[in-house]
């Protein structure tokens, strides 16, 4: 099913959509507020799409894992992305996409050459993407709450 010439032309075009829509400030967090549904939908079903069909609590568990995985990257993403909006020069959002397109290029190619390192950098950058939302919860949260005077 991945290897579909659909399957990749769609995934080739959100690709490049991502990649111009990361770089304007505002617009990368109304994408992200589209995608809130569909990254966790894509991650759970690609994680569903490569595993063994023949034992279903397997399945179902790498379809949670796949979606919880996704869910948390894509918090820690959009989550970033409104703390780097609230900045007020421009040239914070063209370097935060840029290096996270370099950073996916990278643990890509990882992924291919040595799939065992590129998942313990994978999961530690869900952690951190963790650490990450709680830390702009917090963050928006003092400068949403009134003042005490």
């Amino acid at each position: 099913m991945l290897a579909s010439t659909w399957v990749r032309a769609i995934a080739a075009a959100g690709t490049l959509a991502e990649f111009f829509a990361d770089k304007i400030a505002w617009v990368d967090s109304a994408w992200d507020a589209v995608h809130s549904w569909a990254r966790p939908i894509g991650g759970a079903l690609l994680s569903l799409a490569i595993v063994d069909s023949g034992d279903p609590a397997f399945q179902i568990g790498s379809f949670l894992l796949g979606g919880g995985a996704a869910a948390i990257a894509h918090a820690g993403k959009a989550g970033a992305r409104a703390l780097v909006n609230a900045s007020p020069e421009p040239v914070s959002n063209i370097v935060v996409s840029t290096g996270e397109d370099i950073a996916t290029g990278g643990l890509i190619a990882l992924a291919i050459a040595n799939p065992i390192a590129a998942a313990i950098i994978a999961l530690v950058l869900v952690s951190a993407s963790l650490w990450l939302v709680f830390t702009a919860r917090r963050f928006l949260r003092r400068m949403v709450e009134p003042k005490p005077r």
